[in-house]
Order: structure tokens, then sequence, then C-alpha cells
């Protein structure tokens, strides 16, 4: 999770083959609410209800498949870049980028060292 500027703020590690939003519950609640929420079509409506009753604007574009289909502000989505060029910050980091370490311990506190580098970056 990162803040409006790109800053990563809360740092995740879940399985491959988990969807985001599961783990989006905790992530959102260790920050503050903010005014809106961007992120990719991985949601779900327990999602959506959460951040409404925080006072949190999704604004997360639905799945094709989706029977009810919501609106979203697609000019405020376009700043979903932000988000993917920390992302890819990370991944210029060989050790992150090709999975090095084993252990979950280590993974993690590589993470947390490469997001101190990239906050003031």
């Amino acid at each position: 999770m990162t803040d409006g500027r790109g800053r990563p703020c809360v740092l995740a590690i879940t399985l491959g083959n988990t969807s985001d939003h599961k783990a989006a519950h905790q992530c959102l609640a260790a920050m503050p609410p903010a005014a809106h929420l961007i992120a990719d079509k991985g949601d779900s409506a327990a999602l959506r209800d959460w951040l409404s009753a925080r006072g949190t604007i999704p604004v997360i574009p639905p799945r094709s498949n989706r029977k009810i289909q919501y609106h979203y502000d697609k000019k405020l989505y376009r700043e979903r870049n932000i988000i993917e060029r920390t992302f890819n910050r990370f991944k210029d980091f060989r050790r992150i980028a090709t999975r090095y370490d084993w252990k979950l311990k280590t993974y993690m506190a590589a993470l947390c060292l490469i997001a101190s580098v990239v906050w003031w970056l």
C-alpha cells in the first residue's frame, strides 16, 4: 500500500495464489481512513461496504463479469500508475524481483530496507 506520492506505507506478503483483496482489510486497517482508495479490479462487495463505512470512496473498476457494474471515477483511476511505479521501484532490486530469499523473515527484511530507500527517493 502506498500514499498519494507513491511512498510505501504498509507491506504485506501473501501466498502467490491468493487474491490481494483478502489482505486488503488488514493493510487498510493499519492506515488512517483516506478520502479515496484507488485499486485494481480484484475487489469484493464486502471490501466496498467496509470502505464506505470508513468514509472512503472506492475508485475500483468492476470486473467485466460482475452483475452490478459499479461507477468509478475514471479520471482519478489514472493516478493508479503511481502505485505501479512504486512496485517497479521495488523490482529494480534484483533480490526482490527474483525472490532470491527463501525464508519469509529474510525476504520481509529486504522489503523493509528497500521500502525505506524508496521512501526517500
